[in-house]
């Protein structure tokens, strides 16, 4: 891990965006649009996956997409900011008042930080579910094929082999 004084070094953030309801290609878009100038920079994209809802069932299927950021913001703070990039799409909840998923405009998730591990009660990094879901792995494979899971060394590559047995 990298440590710098006084000031937070430059980290790539990798981020997942889904959308099932509405335009879903142009809702990503518009949600990529305003990462970038809310953070005052370019993202790398990945090409768009097509997947099934997860964790509830819907006709909706959802297209996901994933970026790097690279920015030297606290992860609170970039958490902060793109949950204002959703609400300023979207200020429908992503949950039904149980608790349980349902169709949603946007959805932008942190998914890893580069080494960073978080968990806090607002963030949790690497993201809990991220060796479970295939619209995570097949975006990361192909903008950080070589990135390693903190905890299980693992590459996204071979994260999604297992997820495929």
């Amino acid at each position: 891990m990298r440590l710098c004084i006084f000031a937070y070094c430059p980290m790539n953030y990798y981020l997942n965006i889904g959308s099932n309801i509405g335009n879903r290609h142009s809702n990503i878009s518009r949600a990529v649009n305003l990462i970038s100038r809310t953070f005052g920079t370019e993202v790398q994209c990945s090409k768009p996956v097509e997947s099934e809802p997860w964790g509830f069932d819907s006709e909706n299927t959802f297209v996901n997409e994933g970026i790097v950021l690279n920015t030297n913001q606290r992860p609170d703070i970039v958490l902060s900011m793109l949950q204002k990039v959703e609400r300023s799409i979207s200020n429908t909840s992503h949950r039904n008042a149980d608790g349980s998923y349902r169709d949603r405009i946007i959805d932008i998730d942190i998914v890893a930080i580069d080494q960073l591990t978080i968990d806090s009660p607002t963030l949790k990094v690497p993201h809990p579910h991220f060796a479970e879901r295939d619209f995570y792995l097949i975006p990361m494979c192909e903008l950080a094929p070589s990135w390693t899971h903190p905890r299980t060394s693992l590459t996204p590559g071979q994260m999604l082999a297992h997820l495929a047995r």
